[in-house]
Parts: C-alpha cells; structure tokens; sequence
C-alpha cells in the first residue's frame, strides 16, 4: 500500500479495518491538513466555485460533514460555544463597511480576471470582500484562507512575515476566530504561488464583517435537511446554486428573445374577484378594502393580457407568478411562474413554428452555458431537438420551399391532409400524413392529431363530442372496448385529457411532439372549426410535449363575443357535474365579452411554465429543485420546524 493509499484510502477504495482508529485518524488528520486544498497545477481564470468533496468509504463518516446529523441541541450548544469564543476573542462584531480611500477595491471575479495572465506589481494594494470556504492552518505563522465572492473563490496567504507591525498574539486570537461561513475583508497584493495558484498575499490583518455562529457542513446528502435549510444547500452543493443562477439567465436569455422578435413586456393583476383563464381551483382571499368580498390570485394572466390587445397591444408578453390550489408532485406546486405572450394576426402554424424555433435556440443555448459555467446541468442532447423520423419519411422536392411546408402544417391545422394544395400529396410533398401524424422534413419536431391519433391506437371511433350525452357515450365506450379504467367523477374534459396523457404523450420521449387540434370542449377560450376529417367540432390548439411532459400550450384566440359566451356557459354546464372540485370555477365574465366586443384582432396565445423549461434544460428531476425554496410544503415545514426548535 502506498502512502497517498494510506493517507486517502477512500481515494482508492482501500477496505479499512478499523473504522473506529481511523475515524479518529482522518479527524486529526483533517484538523491539520485539511482535504480542501486550491494549489492548482496551472492558473485558471475561473476556479471552481466549491471545493471538491470526496467520497469516503463505507463505515466512515465525513466528520466535517456529521453537522448535518446535529439534533438541534447540539447545534445550540455549537452556537453557544463560538458565541462565546468570539466574545472571548472580542470578535463578536458587525461592523458597518466603510470604503475610505486607499486600496482598490474589487471583486473577486475582477481580481482574477485583472492579474490573470498579466504582469503582477508588488506595489499595488488590494480590498476584496468574500465568504470563507476553508481555513488551512499550515504552521502557526502560516495561514491560507479560500474566500469566495460573486461564484468565485481565490486563495489569501497570512504570512506572519509579511505583517513586520502585528504582534504574534494578535496575529494568531484574529485568525484562530476565523471558520468556514464568515464574512472578512482582506487587503494585499497579487502574487502566484510556486504551484501556479493566484493568490492574494496579505498584509494587514482581515477585519471579521460577520460571523458564521452556527457551523456549515462541508457537504450535506440529506434531502430532508436540504429541503428544510435551503440556504445551507446553495452554500455547500455547487448544484442546487448552478439550477438558480441557470434558471435567472434563462429568463434573461427568454427576455431578449422576445424583445428580438419586438414584443413588449407588460404585468397585470394577480388579485381580482375572479380567477379565470385556465382550468384549475383558485387560492381565495380578501382585502381589507373590500372586507365582504371574496378575492382570487390569479391562475393566469391570459384574459388581462387579452385585454391589452384589444386596447392596441399587438405583440405582448408576461413572465409572472400564478397560483393554483391544487396537489403537489414532481412538476407541480401551487405557486410557479408563467411565460405568455400574444401576437395579433398569428395562426397556429406561426404559432408552432416561432415554438420550435424558441425551443431549438434555448436548447443551444443551455449547452454553451453548460460549457462555459454550470458544469454540473445535464440538458438534453442537441441530437433529441433535431433527430429525424428516419430514412422513409418523404423528402424535398426539387424548387419545393419552407413556405409550402408550412401551407401544408396550416392545411393539417384546419383538419384537411393538404391533397388541395398545389403538388397534392403524390409528388413527394413536404409532408406525410398518416395515423393522425403530420411529418415535416424541414421541422425536428411530429406533430399529432389529437382526435385521429386517439381513435387510431384505441381502435374506436369517438361520437359526437358536442353532444350533450358525449360524457356518457364516450366513457361507456372506452370502458367497453379497451383497458382504460374510467375514473367515477369525471368531467369530458378530464377524461379527454387523460387519454392523451396515457396514450400520446409517451410519444415525445423520442423526439418533441405538438398534439393539435383538441376537441372544442377542451378549450373554450380558442377558436373553433369542423375537421373535416372527422366531422368534429374541434380547436385550433396545440400543445408541445417534450419527455413526457407538457412545455407549451398555445391556441388562436376566440375573438367572436358570441360564440364566447356561448362556450363559457357550455363550461358552466360542464362543471356543474365535475363533484371533485379540481378544474375549478367556472363563470361566464362579462367584463371579458364586454372587452371583446370593441374588437380583438385574429390573435395567437402562447404559454409555458418557466419551472418546466428549466427543469427541461437543466436536466432537474423534480420541480423543487427549480425554486429559490422549494415547493409549498417545503416552505411550510421549514417554518415549522424553526419555530419548534426555536
């Protein structure tokens, strides 16, 4: 066994075997020479932001990690015992900053970049503010110390040689104060050490701005006490920082792009008497301006953002928050944030190509700041976003163009094969159609009929969906003639919904699906048309899957007064029977019809869920993950448990 072997078994899985003499060991060892060295093999502009963590093996445990198993007591008592050092040291401070003339004072980030690769003088003093990662106490006249600032870190030396007017009891009560969470200030000068590591070379002491009273683990596994202590995760996992910091600069990169293509960003509100826009019971309130009135929060912005189109808007978008009153999974929580946007004189095959194009760009785009930045997101391969359906499918006929591609994607969107167009569908056109499925060559992504692709892999052929026994009809039916349980209780539009769900969606796991043209009964708000296809009423929507899971949903809007009143009071109908409560209320708003009776241009809508995209792109398993602090019942147990161990 070789001595690196012996000092790191864990680093080659030798077996031990004596845990117990090992522990104590490791402890001493850790003490002395802890494992989180920075001396880098050459200089880098960008450091990793977090000491590597080893894995250590089985039967012993991280003693810089065993914080995270601490009862509460023991964490008290921790507390108490640095509170009482520091007061002991005369260190318990908070200090106000103050930025008096003298050193420059730069990030950390800066600090690198400035003296990367570039001539370093002796003579130029520097301030940088950071929070400790690591004290490495080498001998009692050396210190390193690993700061972190803005998602970078870089390595301060306190040499008692460079510090000639320090007395040496000084120079050791101010750094023996020192741990890992504290927040200091230093000054000095750029040097690089023998092993190539930019360092900053003190020469004052660092002033402690504020104190880490309780201890941080170097790593914590425990989903239960990164859920509960999120701000512990962000300071000690890269990954859980890496999901946030991705998700701000995708809503960035979202923002530009839609700004590219000229739309205005616009808010509205998110209380009113009524919640409408989607489908989906509403968390209720009051205000104490109104103390007899019941308040909704919002569960969409659509109708007021249709609102501002009718008042001239014609190209706008939101990104805010809705809230729905309803379960929670790993794709769902009762708060989330929506993207919409609305286009006026936009169809829905405009509508599904500006998706694919937004999608495709976002992709690229979380691969470059994987590379560059996150190194610990999985997004999906570029390869899923532009994988074809294989050798077979039809190809591009010689002076056949884009545009008539997507006169055949608009013949399919009003229910008809695109046989009427010029070229038919017997000289190799752009797309084929079969099954319910439209493949176009030029586009990554199949697009499926809701209606044909359903009766297709069932075997069936639904009935009138308009009818007003369809609920019966088609739940008999799918009983009758299939494996699918129908659950008792069921709304027509739930039980459509979960059709798709078990037989369509499952599709997009080999490549992005849309699924369009949805039964009218299931979107009150879009536009309507016979397909002539199958003879039913059905809406000019699609929806865009993407690993199983709903990204986008985006229709052409119904803009007739009549007719939307007519399917707002066909929704009333239909949740008068819907005893389980989930789709929500159902009202038929008057303010809304009044507004659209002053006009609103043939317009196209847009939604997606942000927390999905970012799941999507970040490779996160689970929604929480996406959130500053998880779900609602993660925020609701931290609560709770600090005000009980308080």
């Amino acid at each position: 066994m070789s001595f690196s072997q012996i000092l790191r078994p864990y680093a080659s899985q030798v077996p031990v075997n004596n845990p117990a003499g090992y522990r104590r060991f490791y402890t001493i060892l850790s003490t002395k020479c802890p494992r989180h060295h920075v001396f880098q093999t050459s200089l880098s502009p960008v450091p990793s932001s977090r000491p590597y963590s080893v894995q250590l093996p089985k039967g012993i445990k991280d003693p810089a990690a065993e914080a995270e198993s601490q009862t509460s007591a023991a964490r008290s008592r921790a507390t108490d015992t640095r509170i009482q050092k520091l007061r002991d040291l005369n260190a318990l401070q908070y200090p106000r900053l103050k930025h008096a003339q003298g050193p420059t004072q730069l990030t950390v980030p800066r600090f690198r970049e400035s003296y990367f690769n570039s001539s370093i003088k002796d003579d130029e003093e520097v301030l940088l503010y950071g929070r400790i990662l690591s004290v490495r106490r080498m001998s009692s006249k050396l210190v390193f110390i690993t700061i972190e600032h803005e998602f970078q870190t870089v390595q301060v030396m306190f040499a008692f040689g460079n510090l000639p007017e320090v007395p040496v009891e000084q120079y050791k009560e101010t750094l023996r104060a020192l741990l890992r969470g504290d927040s200091i200030s230093v000054t000095g000068t750029a040097t690089v050490t023998p092993a190539g590591e930019l360092t900053l070379r003190a020469n004052q002491l660092p002033t402690l701005l504020s104190p880490s009273l309780a201890p941080i683990p170097t790593r914590l596994v425990n989903e239960e006490t990164m859920a509960l202590n999120r701000h512990l995760d962000l300071l000690v996992n890269p990954h859980s920082q890496q999901l946030l910091r991705f998700r701000s600069e995708m809503i960035w990169w979202l923002r530009s792009f839609f700004a590219q293509e000229d739309f205005i960003e616009v808010q509205t509100p998110i209380l009113a008497d009524y919640a409408g826009g989607a489908s989906a019971r509403p968390f209720v309130t009051s205000a104490t301006e109104f103390p007899s009135k019941q308040l909704a929060m919002r569960i969409a912005p659509e109708l007021w953002l249709k609102r501002l189109v009718v008042g001239g808007f014609d190209k706008i978008f939101e990104i805010g928050t809705a809230f729905r009153n309803e379960g929670l999974d790993g794709t769902h929580n009762a708060e989330f944030t929506m993207c919409e946007f609305y286009s006026t004189y936009t169809t829905l095959p405009d509508l599904m190509e500006f998706t694919t194009r937004l999608i495709s760009k976002l992709a690229e785009f979380a691969h470059e700041v994987k590379a560059k930045k996150y190194a610990t997101l999985q997004p999906p391969e570029l390869q899923y976003f532009s994988k074809r359906l294989g050798a077979n499918q039809p190809h591009l006929s010689a002076g056949e163009t884009r545009l008539s591609a997507l006169e055949r994607l608009e013949a399919l969107a009003n229910g008809t094969d695109g046989t009427d167009l010029e070229g038919g569908t017997d000289s190799k056109a752009n797309m084929a159609v079969k099954a319910g499925t439209v493949i176009d060559p030029s586009s990554p992504f199949r697009t499926v009929e809701f209606l044909p692709a359903l009766e297709e892999v069932l075997g069936v052929k639904f009935p009138d969906l308009s009818a007003s026994d369809a609920l019966e009809q088609v739940s008999h039916m799918i009983s009758t003639r299939t494996e699918y349980v129908v659950p008792p209780n069921i709304t027509l539009n739930k039980l459509l919904d979960n059709l798709a769900g078990t037989y369509l969606e499952k599709d997009s796991h080999e490549m992005p699906i849309f699924i369009i043209n949805h039964p009218a009964c299931m979107s009150p708000l879009a536009k309507s048309f016979t397909c002539p296809q199958t003879g039913q009423l059905v809406s000019a929507r699609a929806e865009l899957f993407i690993h199983g899971r709903e990204i986008a949903n985006f229709y052409e809007e119904e803009n007739d007064p009549a007719e939307q009143r007519r399917k707002f009071e066909l929704q009333v109908a239909a949740k008068s029977g819907d005893l389980s409560g989930e789709e929500g209320q159902a009202v038929v708003d008057e303010s809304y019809i009044q507004a659209l009776e002053h006009g609103l241009p043939p317009t196209g809508g847009w939604g997606c869920g942000i927390d999905r995209l970012v799941m999507l792109f970040s490779g996160a398993a689970r929604i929480n993950d996406t959130l500053t602090f998880g779900n609602l019942r993660n925020v609701v147990s931290a609560t709770e448990v600090a005000r009980r161990s308080g």
